[in-house]
């Protein structure tokens, strides 16, 4: 990571700066050192958002870099996994299908990946999982349970609520 501002348009670590940037974690210079930035006397705060800048200057925050999974030693992004499957999806089912993938505990591999699945019309979870299978997906990344729920958790703002998919998937 460079730390040097992107062009627009283009998707990177969002660094807030400013008065209201705290000096960093009470007597925690470990933790301190990792979230906090400084660069020609200006400290910056390293949010761990994965944002973009538009040609109108409006921010758009698409992702967290902190949603990985280590997988077999892999770090593997639950944000391009769930992309990954979305994209699968749309070549065998017109309808919109809610999902979210979450890591769990696993005593051989580190993690494994949970997927929840909105139920819908067109595909069962065991079909979706066939097709995973047989795709051009990352065998790291084929979740090893699909659970099929009648919602995606989701917060007061409309986004995915990964404390809730957590606690749901137990």
């Amino acid at each position: 990571v460079s730390m040097e501002p992107l062009p627009i348009n283009t998707e990177g670590m969002l660094l807030i700066s400013g008065p209201q940037v705290m000096m960093g974690y009470l007597n925690d210079p470990e933790r301190t050192q990792k979230v906090i930035f400084e660069k020609n006397q200006q400290r910056f705060y390293i949010t761990g958002d994965k944002a973009k800048l538009d040609q109108d200057g409006f921010l758009t925050i698409v992702d967290r870099y902190s949603r990985v999974a280590k997988i077999a030693g892999e770090m593997v992004s639950l944000s391009a996994v769930e992309n990954f499957i979305q994209v699968l999806i749309q070549q065998f089912s017109s309808e919109n299908i809610e999902l979210v993938v979450s890591p769990v505990p696993d005593e051989k591999k580190g993690e494994q990946i949970i997927l929840l699945l909105k139920q819908n019309k067109g595909l069962s979870p065991e079909e979706l999982l066939i097709k995973m299978r047989s795709s051009q997906m990352p065998a790291l990344w084929v979740p090893k349970e699909i659970l099929s729920v009648l919602e995606i958790p989701k917060l007061g703002s409309g986004k995915t609520d990964y404390a809730a998919v957590k606690k749901l998937i137990g």
